[in-house]
């Protein structure tokens, strides 16, 4: 676990960035089963008042964050994704503290949709705190 000491955060907008985790979303669950190709997964990363950080092991991309910062949805996680290559090794709640570090400066809400098959998440998700408030259809 040594190497969870030597990660990084990392604001971005540049368009290579989006390719290669829109790559990493594409490749992976919960977007496989939700059937995201990669021109869906890239669409993610457009929109007003949205802040994407990455979160880098050795120069390398190990996963990443949408978090929108403005408007209605402000301090909504909209989409997390760690490489498959390092989910559950702890990268996961890396980033969900970084994001809640971030939120708390501009919203005292922080909320996260998870799809119900999506039970590794879930499980992430309530071991961190959030609670179920509702479901959508």
């Amino acid at each position: 676990m040594d190497y969870l000491e030597n990660i990084s955060f990392k604001l971005t907008a540049n368009l290579q960035d989006f390719s290669v985790c829109a790559k990493m979303m594409a490749q992976t669950d919960p977007w496989i089963t939700l059937e995201m190709n990669y021109e869906m997964c890239l669409k993610a990363f457009e929109g007003p008042s949205k802040e994407i950080y990455l979160i880098v092991l050795k120069e390398e991309i190990a996963g990443f964050v949408i978090l929108q910062t403005g408007g209605t949805f402000k301090g909504y996680i909209q989409t997390l994704c760690v490489s498959e290559t390092y989910r559950g090794k702890g990268l996961g709640k890396k980033l969900l503290q970084f994001c809640e570090e971030r939120i708390l400066k501009i919203s005292p809400n922080i909320f996260i949709c998870v799809s119900s098959f999506n039970k590794g998440a879930i499980k992430l998700y309530y071991e961190f705190g959030f609670k179920l408030v509702g479901e959508l259809n």
